[in-house]
């Protein structure tokens, strides 16, 4: 299924040089001159090579048809995490380093989504928002609205990140797995 390239996701299983591809890592770039492109780090389905890419965003490439199984995270071990399906309970490793920079937000008892190629799974996909706690902050200062200037916080997870100037110490809030940036205050 042909997407565009701004619109690739970690987890995605894309093909690059006839080859399935899945996606550890993305940043969008806009550079002041000049179009706006995607930086994609991929991991080779089958031989575990790494490669980084650049796609235009207006480039399209071919998200792989794969199987999508909903799967719960169980725990880590020594290098790699391991999930079980939710329908048939079969438990399953991956590589430790498969979310790349998201890999932080993975947490016990997670419902996360595998992609699956003739009946090997082959990478994970987190939520697209998770809920977490900011456990350091500078202080909320009293009457301080929404303004456009943020400030450094440090999730329960240890991710750093910027907030809007009114969430303080011990606020809950949603955080975007893809960049960790913040969306909004956790209800």
């Amino acid at each position: 299924m042909k997407q565009q390239a701004g619109s690739i996701r970690i987890g995605w299983v894309i093909e690059y040089k006839n080859k399935p591809w899945t996606v550890t890592k993305t940043n969008f770039v806009k550079p002041g001159k000049g179009g706006a492109f995607m930086q994609v780090e991929m991991k080779s389905v089958e031989e575990g090579t790494k490669t980084n890419e650049r796609f235009r965003t207006e480039d399209m490439v071919e998200k792989m048809m794969v199987e999508t199984k909903d799967c719960q995270f169980l725990f880590e071990d020594s290098n790699s995490l391991n999930f079980m399906e939710n329908e048939t309970f079969e438990q399953f490793s991956m590589p430790s380093d498969i979310l790349g920079d998201s890999r932080p937000f993975l947490t016990d008892g997670m419902q996360v989504k595998a992609s699956v190629i003739d009946g090997k799974p082959i990478s994970i996909e987190l939520p697209l928002q998770v809920i977490c706690t900011v456990t350091e902050t500078e202080p909320v200062i009293k009457g301080q609205t929404v303004s456009s200037s943020y400030k450094p916080a440090i999730l329960d997870n240890g991710v750093r990140t910027t907030v809007p100037p009114f969430v303080g110490t011990g606020d809950k809030i949603v955080v975007a797995t893809a960049d960790a940036s913040y969306v909004e205050r956790a209800k």
